[in-house]
């Protein structure tokens, strides 16, 4: 059966192309493995410090590093699938990621790690907005909801399930087989997506603007680094950090306002000139850095304050990543029936009925506590990403596709780092604020209480947010020529 014939019969029964399936299929799992590598590393950090005899500042810079990365090649993205093939932009990823992969496995000291790890997230970093790119080329609108909700697991319960995959195989085996078991899995991935996924794009001779790049590295990569240096002890580092990060923002900005008028522009920002999605990424950053900041956190709170070891923090965090992750194609399904409103507004007040079980964290707080608002917390979320994802990009027109979807992924990463530091800054500020003779684990719950509030706050600006958010009317859409 050619594709043309497969589409005909399974638009009668109001599914998906058999190929389509296929192909979205391989992306998916290819994605989930990347982006659950972001996160796996973290529970590991501990017994990389003893085996390379490195102290924690300098072991962060494998967390710091990857986001680092994929905060600068994230904008390229959009250049890239304009000017490559679909399949050549899917090869380059994975490969980029099985290199990383090998490289770390191997280790041959810090800076072998490190550079590991940053080639890691260099291919992760084209791979999310290839998928989300691909899914509203292939998806008809009236059934992107279900499939945003099945993309709405891998980036929303990869990073969570990341610690708790690491804690199960670190309880059996070395830091490394937390790379080596992923390897085979991201080859069989290359190989069997260079053979599934077709060429979807016509390719554009779009030239790469030589200052823009420069520009992009200076300013997300400068926020992102400034925002994971809130709260240590190099001031000066941070300040400088975040000053070039927003004047080398600016300077992006600029240019690229510049270049869109000839439809050059490395990152189109005519994606915001279109309500929808600029709300919808509004409300994004603010759940990305509740997610993030989350991530970071309740490890930390666990194991200093509640002693917790590392399989049990990472079994805490199960339920309420299955919970994020089934629920995703169910609420796909829902929106396409019921629309945005229905199910963000639930989910908005489930995320702060979970902050405000946050906010009572002492030492003497049982583990089910922290286990409810967890999953409360992942529930909420569950019922805000597949929303926000298929508003966003579904209130673009096609030609904006791919720089939508960088932007969406820049965003993550600047949010997440932002998360990270507020969590981070405003626990250690409020526990070193606590009277002499309070004991740590006493000053850390202190803390952690005082920055779940604070991030209540900040949520409750993305409540506002959400009332704004309208279903984008749908219009047709062309099917895509799948070149062989």
């Amino acid at each position: 059966m050619t594709v043309a014939e497969d589409r005909v019969h399974d638009a009668a029964s109001d599914r998906l192309p058999a190929q389509s399936v296929r192909v979205l299929a391989v992306l998916l799992v290819g994605a989930f493995v990347v982006i659950l590598n972001e996160t796996a590393l973290n529970v590991a950090l501990s017994g990389i410090m003893t085996d390379l005899g490195i102290d924690e500042r300098t072991a962060q810079w494998l967390t710091t590093g990857f986001m680092l990365t994929m905060a600068v090649v994230i904008p390229i993205t959009g250049w890239l699938m304009e000017r490559l093939p679909t399949r050549t932009v899917f090869g380059l990823a994975m490969s980029l990621f099985s290199l990383g992969t090998l490289i770390a496995a191997l280790g041959w000291g810090f800076p072998g790690l490190l550079a590991g790890r940053l080639v890691q997230a260099s291919g992760t970093a084209i791979m999310m907005p290839l998928l989300m790119t691909t899914v509203m080329e292939l998806v008809p609108p009236g059934q992107r909801g279900r499939v945003m909700g099945t993309i709405s697991l891998v980036i929303s319960a990869a990073p969570a399930i990341g610690p708790t995959l690491s804690g199960l195989i670190l309880q059996f085996l070395p830091w490394r087989f937390v790379f080596v078991l992923v390897l085979p899995i991201a080859l069989a991935i290359l190989v069997l997506g260079l053979r599934q996924v077709p060429n979807l794009n016509e390719t554009v001779a779009v030239k790469l603007d030589a200052l823009s790049v420069p520009l992009a590295a200076l300013g997300f990569g400068g926020l992102v680094y400034g925002l994971s240096q809130v709260g240590s002890p190099n001031a000066v580092a941070m300040e400088v950090a975040l000053g070039v990060g927003v004047i080398g923002l600016g300077l992006f900005v600029w240019r690229q306002l510049v270049l869109q008028r000839s439809d050059a522009a490395l990152l189109d920002l005519r994606t915001f000139t279109h309500p929808t999605f600029a709300v919808a990424i509004a409300v994004m950053a603010i759940a990305m850095a509740v997610l993030f900041g989350t991530i970071i956190a309740l490890p930390l709170i666990l194991q200093q304050v509640m002693h917790a070891k590392p399989l049990f923090v990472g079994l805490l965090t199960l339920p309420g990543a299955l919970v994020m992750g089934l629920l995703g194609p169910v609420v796909g399904r829902l929106y396409d029936r019921a629309g945005p409103r229905w199910l963000m507004l639930p989910g908005s007040l489930s995320v702060l009925a979970s902050f405000g079980l946050f906010t009572q964290i002492s030492a003497t707080t049982p583990w089910w506590e922290l286990l409810i608002a967890h999953v409360l917390l992942s529930l909420g979320l569950a019922f805000l990403f597949t929303p926000l994802f298929t508003l966003s990009l579904g209130s673009l027109p096609p030609h904006l596709y791919g720089h939508g979807s960088a932007t969406v992924g820049t965003v993550q990463q600047v949010a997440g780092a932002a998360g990270t530091a507020l969590f981070v800054t405003v626990m250690s500020s409020v526990a070193a604020m606590q009277p002499a003779g309070t004991s740590p684990e006493y000053a850390l719950a202190a803390g952690a209480r005082v920055s779940f509030l604070a991030v209540g706050a900040l949520w409750l600006v993305g409540i506002v947010a959400i009332a704004f958010l309208r279903k984008p009317a749908e219009s047709p859409q062309p099917q895509p020529v799948m070149a062989g």
